[in-house]
């Protein structure tokens, strides 16, 4: 013959050694079942204590039981508690699942085994309800993310830009300098002392100092130095020649 009595006083020590904090014994009248027998709790959660708490639901369950006469060749009778955040048509599903199983599980001690499946079935709904506001956060940062756009730099595109560049600059150079320069055969081309005894150097220099800018532009003048040594010999010539038609006129 069974001894109900002692198999039910192990199964609760039990119970105690294993959930510890999460299991209590409460009064029969806040059980919500009917019976004067023992009623205890079983506090349960959708995350294990590993869980990151931010990526779950705060929802708890109470699981209520107490045990039959004959338990556990009886179905022991419970009920579930929203602690928090649980709706009532969820409790009522689980409260079915909870008395099919353990019709299932007859003739042996079964409170844990229904534990762990209210659990299972706990992390499973609200988990993916968790998932799917993270899933909406995840998308609003997204939003704000900017994203660049435009061509990356690389060494290629760099020194294609780089050679644009310098072209562009030598055309604005040109620009600066005297249309004659330009146009002149290299032969006709002034000296830079022609240059600067015709006065458009000066008038140019004016204006450039007028801009305040600092900048010498050196190729706006096509210094020579073989012009300027011819032009010095050619001065001394006439200088000396002038000299001695002076003193034979005297004497």
């Amino acid at each position: 013959m069974t001894d109900y009595v002692q198999e039910q006083e192990m199964e609760i020590e039990a119970l105690e050694a294993i959930l510890m904090d999460e299991f209590k014994e409460i009064h029969s009248g806040e059980s919500g079942l009917n019976t004067s027998s023992r009623c205890f709790q079983i506090t349960l959660s959708p995350q294990d204590d590993e869980a990151d708490e931010s990526t779950t639901l705060p929802v708890e369950l109470g699981l209520i039981f107490a045990h039959t006469e004959k338990y556990p060749d009886e179905p022991p009778l419970l009920n579930v508690t929203s602690i928090r955040g649980i709706q009532a048509t969820d409790l009522r599903i689980l409260k079915e699942k909870l008395e099919q199983e353990a019709s299932e599980n007859l003739g042996m001690a079964m409170i844990y085994t229904l534990v762990q499946s209210a659990k299972e079935w706990l992390t499973e709904i609200y988990s993916q309800d968790a998932d799917i506001d993270n899933t909406a956060e995840e998308e609003a940062e997204k939003d704000d993310v900017i994203i660049p756009h435009g061509e990356p730099v690389t060494v290629e595109t760099f020194l294609a830009w780089r050679e644009r560049f310098e072209a562009e600059l030598a055309l604005e150079r040109a620009k600066l300098m005297p249309e004659s320069a330009l146009t002149a055969p290299k032969e006709k081309k002034l000296s830079g002392r022609q240059w600067f005894e015709s006065g458009r150097a000066t008038a140019k220099g004016a204006a450039t100092v007028a801009e305040g800018s600092e900048e010498e532009d050196d190729e706006d003048i096509d210094f020579d130095d073989d012009d300027f040594e011819d032009d010095e010999e050619e001065d001394m010539l006439e200088h000396y020649l002038a000299e001695k038609t002076d003193t034979s006129s005297h004497s």
